[in-house]
């Protein structure tokens, strides 16, 4: 029985895995398999973020708003060239790099596929200059340049079909409660994985967003601060085992760890200047921080 059941696992497995495409990771390396194309991801991407976008109030502070735009548009433009250099080239194509900033009081963003990201107001107290933003952004455009949506997606997808077919089998060889208590646990493992690889793509885009922070210019050593200041005022609470995202003590130690990689790069440039742009005096900020 137990034979009987490992191989039809095994076999599952295998026709899982034959589908899809595989992708490398830029600056990380890592491969991963992908149900779908950048076209296709685009193209929902960009009718969600017209419907977003047009239910949103654009912030009308036209200082901050410019910040946001100057500071994104300075790390496209890096990761485009390291894209463009690294043999990369051809996902360049597949970027409309957008940065806007929303009137809400959320200490939040986020990037949707091709490079459309937003930034809410109540973000901008606690990034409190340009660098410490370029951080946040940086890790929102790694998103987008590690294909996390389409990985997750594609994953989402696997894991409903193999499912489906697993069910399908065991019902077939008429393994009954047994097979129902397999599929529970499969169930539950799944779930289980499905949180430890978004909790793997947010550090990857910790790591990412470091890096193209520091190849835009900005002092990779203001992402300690940054995340520190966010610590400051996360709730915490929760197993980090169940958290789709990294424990505050595991980012800024990721941090640490990367800062060293993170410096050459921005040894090689001249750096920028960090300033201090905060949003207008009365906004309050509220909630925990979680970068997407």
């Amino acid at each position: 029985m137990k034979f009987r059941q490992t191989l039809l696992i095994t076999l599952v497995t295998i026709i899982l895995a034959s589908c899809g495409t595989t992708s490398v990771v830029p600056i990380t390396g890592r491969k991963q398999r992908l149900s779908y194309t950048d076209e296709q991801m685009l193209g929902l991407a960009l009718n969600e973020y017209k419907q977003y976008t047009v239910a949103s109030k654009l912030s009308t502070n036209a200082a901050n708003t410019a910040m946001v735009k100057r500071v994104g548009q300075r790390l496209a433009n890096a990761v485009n060239t390291y894209l463009t250099q690294n043999g990369f080239a051809d996902r360049v194509s597949s970027f409309q790099w957008e940065f806007n900033l929303l009137a809400e009081n959320q200490q939040n963003a986020f990037c949707m596929p091709g490079g459309k990201i937003v930034v809410y107001e109540g973000l901008l107290p606690v990034t409190q200059d340009e660098a410490s933003l370029a951080i946040v952004l940086g890790h929102e455009i790694a998103h987008a340049v590690a294909r996390h949506s389409a990985e997750q997606l594609s994953k989402q997808e696997r894991a409903q079909t193999g499912t489906q077919i697993l069910g399908g089998v065991l019902s077939g060889v008429g393994l009954g409660d047994t097979g129902s208590l397999i599929m529970t646990g499969i169930n539950l493992g799944t779930q289980l994985t499905q949180l430890h690889g978004s909790r793997s793509n947010e550090s990857e885009a910790d790591y990412m967003g470091l890096i193209f922070a520091a190849m835009a210019g900005y002092d990779p050593n203001t992402a300690l601060t940054f995340w520190q200041r966010m610590a400051s005022q996360s709730s915490g609470g929760g197993a980090s085992f169940l958290s789709t995202h990294p424990s505050d003590e595991k980012r800024i130690a990721d941090i640490k760890k990367h800062l060293p990689e993170a410096l050459k790069y921005y040894n090689q440039g001249q750096g920028v200047s960090t300033g201090t742009t905060q949003t207008p005096a009365g906004t309050k900020t509220q909630g925990t921080i979680r970068i997407k």
